[in-house]
């Protein structure tokens, strides 16, 4: 007879946010957390995020930080109020409208944003590390927790690459493998500190917005330049101070009297050989191993690299200077009667240089960009044709944002994005556990526009009927970023142009 009169709400409420379809009983949450039964009815747990734009009282937008400054979360009445995708819920596998669909007037323009989470299997984060300590060889596995996440990438100007995620790691591994990937993309993407440790290589943590911390100390620098760039930037600056500067760097090593910009300023061949496979003019390569030395190599006296000193050439008392990429290592020298370098105090006028070397090297930071491609069954959220949504993407008809953060969008096939997750809110990234990232994406475009994608014209409500039945929180508007409404008027003054 119990079991007759039973409360519905006691019965399990079935998720179908993503391919796992949890289970869950009254007053509990799904396996992500994301999804509770209250009542017997399936809740987005975490509020729906607003981006407003904070004025004062002379009409000036307040600054961004000022804004967020004691911010308690409040929807701000009257402000202009962009949805964002934070908290929005998905409509995975899209084959139903995405959660919300937006109609505004936006300057006289009919305008529709196309608000939803979407479920990312085929997604990465890039990861740049300003620094020129060595972290590890391409392609040497990254790993968390023993498990390889990602691996390092090609080296850029100034700073270590690492490629973590991707869609081997999260499906095509064990599920320890998948787990561990999506939990520590999740955590770079929501400025979490991760620790990370790669084959043959360094021990590092990485944090959005923070300076890399290599094998246990926090770098302070991102390199001026190779070698061969600071030689070039400061030859003038050296010019009747020094007799010969060598630039340690793990790329390339410059010899100024040698290059071209000792060239340029008549400076007189000094006879000092350094080792590793000559390039061009004052330019080598392959000096020394990679490192925590020098300039990222694994010299820590600077001697080390020269091979010889040419009697014929060098003479007794020439001034030297050895100085790294980022001027935090440097010594001067001067050769003796047996033209042997003997360590001095460095004059103040070559200090000058040194410490304008670091003056130029920018802070050293990590930055975390989201890579993803809105496939598919996202785009079928937006209208019934997806393949029109890209081409109205590639058209810039389209404005894509994730948590109102402007996107790069790659050229070519499909809608793939790269945005930094530090111009996002914070906590924009949720997961699933088949596993994948869920990000916040959005879709602006003028409402006639959207009508020719095919969208889902009869679900397109006003922010005021979306709101009035949603947990809301609001973020300040970022003052940098463009509005994503101001699309449609754009668009109406070039075809009037």
């Amino acid at each position: 007879m119990a079991d007759e009169t039973k409360s519905k709400n006691e019965e399990p409420v079935r998720c179908d946010a993503c391919p796992v379809l949890c289970r869950i009983r009254d007053g509990r949450t799904g396996a992500c957390s994301r999804y509770g039964n209250f009542d017997g009815k399936l809740v987005r747990m975490d509020p729906v995020v607003v981006a407003q734009k904070v004025m004062d009282e002379n009409g000036e937008m307040i600054p961004f930080a000022q804004a967020s400054e004691d911010w308690d979360g409040a929807v701000i009445s009257q402000a202009p109020t962009f949805l964002t995708g934070i908290g929005a819920k998905t409509t995975y596998p899209d084959y139903k409208p995405a959660p919300f669909i937006v109609g505004s007037d936006q300057d006289g323009v009919d305008m529709v944003t196309v608000v939803s989470e979407g479920v990312f299997s085929y997604c990465g984060v890039k990861v740049k590390i300003d620094t020129d300590a060595y972290v590890g060889p391409e392609p040497a596995a990254v790993r968390v927790n023993g498990e390889q996440v990602g691996h390092v990438t090609t080296a850029e100007y100034g700073s270590q690459m690492l490629a973590i995620g991707g869609v081997r790691h999260l499906t095509g591994g064990s599920k320890k493998e998948g787990n561990v990937t999506c939990n520590t993309m999740m955590r770079l993407c929501n400025k979490e500190a991760v620790e990370m440790t790669i084959d043959d290589g360094a021990e590092i943590v990485v944090q959005a917005g923070k300076p890399p911390v290599v094998n246990g100390i926090q770098e302070e620098r991102m390199r001026v330049g190779c070698g061969s760039a600071t030689v070039g930037i400061f030859a003038p600056q050296w010019h009747s101070h020094v007799d010969e500067v060598i630039v340690v760097d793990d790329h390339i090593t410059a010899v100024l009297s040698e290059h071209q910009a000792g060239k340029f300023i008549d400076m007189p061949p000094a006879g000092i050989k350094v080792r590793g496979r000559r390039s061009t003019a004052g330019r080598y390569f392959q000096v020394a191993d990679h490192g925590a030395g020098w300039g990222g190599t694994d010299i820590t006296d600077p001697l080390d690299i020269i091979d010889k000193i040419d009697p014929e050439v060098a003479w007794a008392g020439q001034r030297l200077l050895m100085v790294s990429t980022t001027g935090q290592d440097s010594a001067y020298f001067e050769l003796d009667d047996d033209l042997k370098p003997i360590e001095k105090d460095m004059p103040d006028a070559v200090k000058v240089v040194v410490d304008r070397i670091g003056e130029n090297c920018e802070p050293a930071l990590c930055t975390v960009m989201f890579m993803g491609g809105a496939g598919g069954s996202l785009r079928a959220g937006v209208t019934v044709n997806p393949v029109l949504l890209t081409r109205s993407v590639k058209k810039t008809l389209t404005q894509v944002t994730c948590g109102g953060a402007p996107v790069f969008v790659w050229p070519g096939g499909g809608i793939t994005l790269l945005v930094d997750v530090n111009e996002m809110p914070d906590n924009s990234f949720g997961y699933v556990p088949t596993p994948a990232l869920v990000a916040p994406i959005e879709f602006t475009v003028r409402a006639d526009d959207y009508e020719e994608l095919g969208g889902y014209m009869d679900k397109i409500k006003t922010l005021e009927e979306i709101l009035e039945n949603e947990k809301v929180r609001s973020v300040p508007w970022q003052e940098d970023h463009p509005w994503p409404l101001d699309v449609g008027k754009q668009l109406e003054q070039e075809q009037e142009n």
